[in-house]
């Protein structure tokens, strides 16, 4: 009887082949990212196909991301990212650095403060909590939470979620600041293409991952692109040619990267402390929302920019929504880039002591599936 009621209960899209499984994600992306296109809500191309994803995931149709693509993608949102860094962004960097580093400092202490708390009240078991919530580098996270005993299933969900709910209400903020969103792409989806600087382009891109690939860097592929574009736009030695169409397909992988890790593993390794994940991640929200205040009131940044930039998402995703909407961009990434390297260097340091305030005997959960790290947040 159990063997007769086992087909009906196997995921619809798992009997498809990948082609077939490919064919209902794009389609289902291109739906998505039509609706959210057809309101305004400023990275519908991002959130559609992520949005996609994770019910295509959860439906058992279950794909991957080549790798290549998606490091192409990467490199791609670093160089719209360096597209907006001029001399006077940097000049302003230089003058707000105080103010950048300790709202920085900031979100991290208070991600890590959470997730302590959540330990200490026993709702996610020994140091799983601090690793989930501290903000950005979600990678870098899953591989230490690992090598010290957490279980890497919650740290990648508690880490994914903040992701995807930060990317959703910042949109939706985005949406009511800026009354309407979308990508501006004024001369089309098709405008005519400046060859030469395509092709400059697409080199920075190459070997800006490259040499981000080469420095093992977390989020390299991003950051390399990143700075050389970066320097080299300052500098007025080139002039950065994104076509609409590579950017959508860029978004769209980013989309699919974060939305297909949401597996029904996954999900249910952390049914249980759903809520209290979603109240958590809330809580993180609103202090940044809080530390966006601060920004308004002592750079005089407008509040959209201030949000944007404290937002505790991954750097791709507030590139896309900040690029979607008549805001500060430099300032944006300038933050996002900077909290990315903080954590990077600091981050580690800050959960194990966190976990060293905790009660002794963490435990080492049996190992995981082992988990495609190759986001850039």
């Amino acid at each position: 009887m159990s063997r007769a009621a086992s087909p009906a209960a196997e995921p619809p899209l798992r009997r498809l082949p990948p082609a077939g499984r490919w064919g209902v994600l794009l389609a289902a992306s291109a739906l998505a990212a039509a609706i959210l296109q057809a309101i305004r809500l400023p990275a519908g191309l991002l959130l559609g196909p992520l949005a996609a994803a994770v019910v295509v995931q959860t439906a058992g149709g279950t794909v991957k991301v080549p790798r290549a693509l998606m490091m192409g993608a990467q490199a791609v949102i670093g160089c719209l990212i360096a597209r907006a860094i001029t001399a006077p962004i940097l000049a302003g960097f230089a003058r707000h650095w105080l103010v950048i580093l300790t709202v920085v400092a900031l979100s991290l202490s208070g991600g890590a403060a959470i997730g302590w708390a959540m330990s200490r009240l026993r709702i996610v078991r020994g140091t799983t909590a601090v690793w989930g919530m501290l903000p950005g580098a979600a990678t870098a996270m899953m591989v230490m939470a690992e090598a010290y005993g957490a279980d890497v299933r919650l740290v990648a969900f508690m880490q994914y979620l903040r992701v995807v709910m930060v990317a959703a209400v910042a949109s939706i903020v985005a949406l009511l600041f800026a009354h309407g969103g979308g990508p501006r792409f004024p001369g089309g989806y098709f405008p005519p293409l400046d060859l030469a600087s395509f092709a400059e382009t697409v080199a920075v891109g190459c070997v800006g991952a490259g040499l981000g690939l080469v420095s093992r860097i977390p989020a390299g592929v991003l950051l390399g692109p990143l700075a050389l574009g970066g320097v080299l736009n300052v500098l007025g030695l080139i002039r950065i040619e994104l076509p609409p169409v590579l950017l959508i397909a860029s978004y769209a992988l980013v989309g699919w990267n974060t939305g297909l890790r949401f597996t029904r593993d996954v999900l249910a390794a952390a049914a249980r402390a759903l809520p209290q994940c979603l109240g958590a991640t809330a809580l993180l929200m609103t202090f940044c929302g809080v530390l966006a205040w601060m920004l308004t009131a002592l750079l005089h940044v407008d509040p959209l920019t201030a949000y944007l930039a404290t937002s505790p998402g991954g750097a791709d995703a507030a590139a896309i929504i900040a690029a979607s909407t008549k805001v500060d961009t430099p300032f944006v990434m300038s933050l996002q880039i900077v909290r990315v390297v903080v954590i990077l260097a600091f981050g580690p340091q800050l959960a194990r002591w966190a976990a060293g305030t905790l009660e002794p005997g963490a435990e080492r959960p049996a190992a995981p599936e082992p988990l495609d790290l190759g986001d850039v947040d």
